[in-house]
């Protein structure tokens, strides 16, 4: 399975600075982190997760 993540620079008060957003559209998932490649590793870690519980609760995916 190939998944696209969108980068976006979060430019929210609330965040510090460097944080972006990695939105995997197709699936409807955002998470964030530190800069691309922790917004990346979080993207994956979310991806990850989200197969697992789809597929322990019998979802086909």
């Amino acid at each position: 399975m190939t998944y696209t993540i969108v980068y976006e620079k979060i430019k929210e008060s609330n965040f510090p600075p460097g944080y972006f957003y990695a939105h995997i559209q197709s699936l409807y998932l955002t998470t964030h982190g530190l800069g691309i490649e922790g917004a990346e590793r979080a993207a994956k870690d979310l991806l990850k997760l989200w197969l697992e519980e789809r597929k322990s609760n019998g979802e086909v995916v």
